[in-house]
């Protein structure tokens, strides 16, 4: 055993891409291991970064395609498959696969997957090892209640149902979303719990027997459940339910012959403080669904977590090193009662949505990218990468570590202000405004408070950033006289010292600090920018905010009250066409539905009106920006032709 037992893996081929490929490929070479990865057409043409940090890379036609993936390891000479996460990472089918190919599987038994990745099963299998359940509910409630996907996660297929007239549409959307993410489009119904936290415990398992967890993570900060920050350990859990968890997660991975890098999620009631004694408090209006424990299991994930590294940095543990040695067949060198949590980790997840557009998907090319000091970033973006629709918008994870939790959210609040990232509009934004909520800060979580927080966010960048990039465009083409531009924001002039934008004249000082870095003083008060061009296009971003400066077209006018084309918000395939041409419809109706990143969107009626031209079909592909539909009001009839 030991290292030459770690070398019988090498190389390994990772079978995914972007930042968790390059985390996987970084343990690997640290271990004396060589890498192999691969890569699509798409990702070939956008640059991906991941192609570059690894040892090989071989050309596949896609991630989801087993005989495909088999067939690179094979032409690489690896000795081994790491699926990482998503993709065919809990695809039992995939794992049988590579073990028939005479590979090492670096994850669980695909027994285990399957009975884990069917969560009916996987509930039964839990209630049988002694934890405790989310009861399932019938078609008549009682509600609120959750259709869920039976395969998969990452809160795709997933809708949350509150009254019976939701009930089909949700399951039809579920099960649509589920068949194009996961291929199986079963779903089953249980309680939903209002007001809940989601808490999760690591746990690794050995071929041997060996079993342990490494805590707790909170992961209550989701939007469409998805997860956008997390922690470890959780503010509200203390020593007697920590101690509950961990046994609960311990029992279920024994239970189904686990081995590798696991995660057992549970929900916890909101108001649940454990300083020792462990009371549960039911949440407000739940009556008999929070049920009589203190946690509810929700599912395993039989696979590593994109949060992971906050784990990692508190119990100082190479969960990807683990996942290895367990794959080449040494016993666990971990021991619970060794295994002690130190400090506070929280981290970020840096996506590419729009803040100003609803925080759909979004995508463009990274025109600039400087990282921060003092924090871990594991990236899998660098500047002249193209984002583009085809795979999620994760671009980055930004993780601080400190010895207590309000450092920790310092720190990594920092970190995301120095991050720069420009070109694609991201999610920082509201990060920052999140992780500055007094809630967030007392650590008084649960999955609903991120979009209480969301409904009060005001997207609008500061006035600042269009001044200062007026200034930032003026200073590096040096004109020989005043400077103005006419931007889609408005009119700006820049001369003698003075920036003016309608009728308001600001003194300005304009110092260059580097390549595409200016230090810019406005108003007596300076402040650091960086700035990127394209074209006849700039970006200029401070503090996590980011504001795209575009030409303003001259064939651009305000809307005059008649007919309104809506244009797609991103690129993506329609999925469904629920109001045809000549069907009136009334403000806030789902007029068509799409499809981007495995995940449908909505596009809604501004307002009352008569649909008066449409030519798209389930499956259409659009891109983003391309006119839909034709909504003309109702008092504007008269005017058609």
């Amino acid at each position: 055993m030991g290292e030459s037992s770690l070398l019988a893996l090498s190389p390994v081929l990772i079978a995914n891409r972007g930042e968790i490929a390059i985390r996987i490929a970084r343990t690997l070479h640290r271990l004396g291991l060589r890498s192999v990865g691969v890569f699509t057409d798409a990702d070939a043409r956008s640059g991906a970064l991941h192609i570059d940090r690894v040892d090989a890379a071989v050309r596949i036609d896609s991630y989801l395609a087993i005989e495909g993936i088999v067939a690179a390891a094979a032409l690489a000479g690896a000795a081994a498959v790491h699926p990482g996460y998503g993709f065919l990472s809990e695809n039992a089918a995939f794992a049988e696969a590579v073990q028939a190919a005479g590979l090492v599987w670096i994850g669980p038994p695909p027994s285990a997957i399957t009975l884990m990745g069917d969560k009916q099963r996987a509930k039964a299998a839990a209630a049988a090892a002694g934890v405790p359940v989310i009861p399932e509910a019938g078609p008549d409630g009682p509600w609120p209640v959750v259709v869920k996907a039976l395969a998969g996660g990452g809160g795709r297929g997933l809708r949350v149902v509150r009254s019976a007239e939701q009930l089909e549409q949700a399951t039809a959307a579920a099960r649509r979303e589920a068949l194009a993410a996961f291929g199986d489009d079963r779903v089953l119904i249980e309680l939903w719990i209002d007001h809940s936290r989601h808490v999760e415990v690591q746990v690794l398992a050995d071929r041997h027997g060996g079993v342990v967890h490494l805590g707790e993570r909170e992961c209550s900060l989701q939007r469409r459940l998805q997860k956008v920050v997390e922690e470890a350990p959780s503010p509200a859990v203390g020593a007697e339910l920590r101690a509950r968890l961990g046994a609960a997660a311990v029992a279920l991975a024994r239970a189904c012959g686990y081995e590798g890098a696991g995660t057992v999620e549970f929900v916890v009631p909101a108001g649940t403080r454990d300083g020792g004694t462990c009371e549960p408090v039911a949440p407000a209006g739940a009556g008999t669904q929070a049920g009589t424990g203190a946690f509810h299991f929700l599912e395993m994930n039989t696979r590593l977590q994109v949060e992971h590294p906050v784990t990692e940095l508190v119990f100082g543990v190479d969960l990807v090193e683990q996942q290895l040695r367990i794959a080449a067949g040494e016993p666990l060198a971990l021991r619970q009662e060794q295994l002690e949590c130190s400090g506070h980790a929280i981290e970020a997840r840096v996506y590419a949505e729009d803040p100003a557009a609803g925080f759909l998907p979004a995508a463009g090319t990274v025109r600039r990218y400087r990282e921060p000091a003092g924090a871990r970033v594991d990236s899998g973006v660098r500047e002249g990468v193209e984002v583009s629709t085809h795979y999620d918008p994760l671009l980055a994870k930004v993780i601080a570590h400190a010895p207590d939790r309000p450092q920790a959210l310092g720190r990594l609040d920092r970190a995301l202000a120095e991050l720069e990232l420009l070109g694609v509009p991201t999610s920082v934004t509201f990060t920052r405004t999140l992780l500055a909520h007094p809630e967030v800060q007392r650590g008084e979580l649960d999955t609903d408070l991120l979009e209480r927080v969301l409904a009060a966010f005001d997207p609008a960048p500061p006035g600042d950033l269009l001044l200062a990039g007026a200034l930032a465009l003026a200073g590096s083409s040096e004109p020989p006289g005043p400077w103005r531009r006419e931007f889609e924001q408005g009119a700006v002039r820049v001369a003698g010292g003075q920036v003016q934008h309608g009728d308001t004249v600001h003194p300005a000082v304009v110092r260059r600090l580097g390549e595409g870095c200016f230090a810019i003083e406005l108003d007596g008060f300076v402040r650091r920018y960086a700035v990127a061009t394209a074209g006849d296009c700039a970006w200029i971003g401070r503090d996590g905010f980011q504001l795209e400066l575009r030409p303003r077209r001259r064939d651009r006018v305000a809307g005059t009250g008649g007919p309104e084309s809506l244009a797609a918000p991103m690129p993506g395939t329609v999925v469904e066409v629920r109001a045809g041409e000549g069907a009136r419809v009334s403000a806030g109706d789902v007029l068509l539905v799409l499809e981007s990143m495995k995940m449908e969107h909505s596009i809604q009626a501004p307002h009352d009106g008569l649909v008066t031209a449409l030519a798209l079909a389930p499956g259409d592909r659009v891109e983003r920006g391309q006119p839909l539909v034709t909504l003309t009001p109702e008092d504007r009839r008269d005017e058609l032709p």
